[in-house]
C-alpha cells in the first residue's frame, strides 16, 4: 500500500498521482459490464476542491493481480480549512471527509465523516447510524449531486461536535478504563466466541492506557479513548501470544484502519453518559 502521511497542507496533483495513481485511471476494469459508467476519482477530487475541500492524504491497496492494477480500491481524505472545531481546552479538531472508491465496478463513491486531532495527528473515523455514510453511484454522479451530499454531511457536523463534547463530559472509573482498553484490543485481535481477549493475548493494560503526551492525560472518555485508539492503530504496545513476546505493528491497510476505527468509536459510545 502506498500512502502520504496526513498533514495540514493540501496535496497537489503530482503528489496525489505519485501515491495514488489509481485515482487518475481513465478506463475501468475490462471485467465491468457495458452499462458501467466510469467516473475517475480525480474528477471528484477536482469537484471537491471547488467546494473548498482539499486532499490531505491519499492511499491505494496493492493490486494482487496484474489485471487489477489501476482499478483497485483507494481512499482519499479531504479537509476544509474553513471548518474547524476549537475546543475550550485547546484541543483543535478538523472534520474531514473520507472517500473510498474503485474502478472495477464493485464500489460506489462512498463518503464517511471523520475527525483529525491536531494535538496528536490522530484520525478518527465516524460512521454509524448516528452519522451514517453516504454513497453516490458512478452512473448518477454529477457536481450538483456531490454538492448536495457534502452539504448534508456538513449539516451533520454539529452531531459530531455534540458527540465529542459528550465524551469530554464523561468521567471514567479505573474499572471502566480497563474495560474500554480490553474491548478496544478486541477490535484488532479477534478471538473465538466465548473466549476473552485477555485469555488469548496478554497485554499490559496500564501501558495501553498510558498517555503518550501530557495533553491526553485525564479521566474523561475523550482523552482515554484517544490514548487507546492511538495505541491500537499505531501498534504502540507489546503483547504475548502463546509464549512469544511480540511488538504490535501499525495498521497500514486503510480498509482495516477504517474498520477498526469504526469499531473503536462504537466501543467508546458504550461508555458515553
Amino acid at each position: 500500500m502506498t500512502t502520504y502521511e496526513e498533514n495540514m497542507e493540501f496535496l497537489n496533483q503530482e503528489q496525489i498521482r505519485k501515491v495514488c495513481p489509481t485515482a487518475f485511471t481513465e478506463k475501468p476494469s475490462k471485467e465491468v459490464s457495458a452499462h458501467y459508467t466510469h467516473i475517475p476519482t480525480f474528477r471528484v477530487i477536482e469537484d471537491m476542491e471547488k467546494l473548498g475541500w482539499g486532499v490531505v492524504n491519499a492511499q491505494q491497496v496493492n493490486a494482487r493481480k496484474s489485471h487489477t492494477k489501476g482499478t483497485q480500491k483507494h481512499m482519499i481524505t479531504f479537509r476544509n480549512t474553513d471548518i474547524v472545531v476549537e475546543g475550550n481546552d485547546g484541543d483543535t479538531v478538523y472534520p474531514q471527509i473520507i472517500l473510498t472508491n474503485s474502478h472495477d465496478g464493485k464500489n460506489s463513491f462512498t463518503f464517511q465523516a471523520g475527525m483529525y486531532r491536531l494535538v496528536c495527528s490522530n484520525g478518527l473515523v465516524i460512521a454509524d447510524q448516528e452519522f451514517g455514510r453516504m454513497k453516490i453511484r458512478h452512473m448518477g454522479y454529477d457536481f450538483e449531486t456531490l454538492r448536495e451530499t457534502m452539504t448534508e454531511m456538513v449539516e451533520q457536523l454539529p452531531l459530531t461536535v455534540e458527540s465529542m463534547n459528550k465524551f469530554k463530559q464523561t468521567k471514567l472509573t479505573n474499572e471502566q478504563k480497563y474495560d474500554l482498553a480490553r474491548k478496544a484490543l478486541a477490535t484488532r485481535f479477534k478471538v473465538q466466541e466465548g473466549q476473552k481477549i485477555e485469555d488469548v493475548y496478554k497485554v499490559d493494560l496500564d501501558a495501553i492506557l498510558a498517555p503518550v503526551r501530557k495533553e491526553d492525560a485525564g479521566d474523561d472518555l475523550w482523552n482515554v479513548f484517544n490514548v487507546v485508539q492511538e495505541k491500537v492503530i499505531e501498534g504502540d504496545f507489546e503483547y504475548v501470544s502463546g509464549v512469544k513476546l511480540r511488538k504490535a505493528r501499525r495498521i497500514k491497510n486503510f480498509k482495516q484502519d477504517l474498520k477498526v476505527n469504526q469499531e473503536l468509536y462504537d466501543v467508546a459510545k458504550e461508555f458515553a453518559a
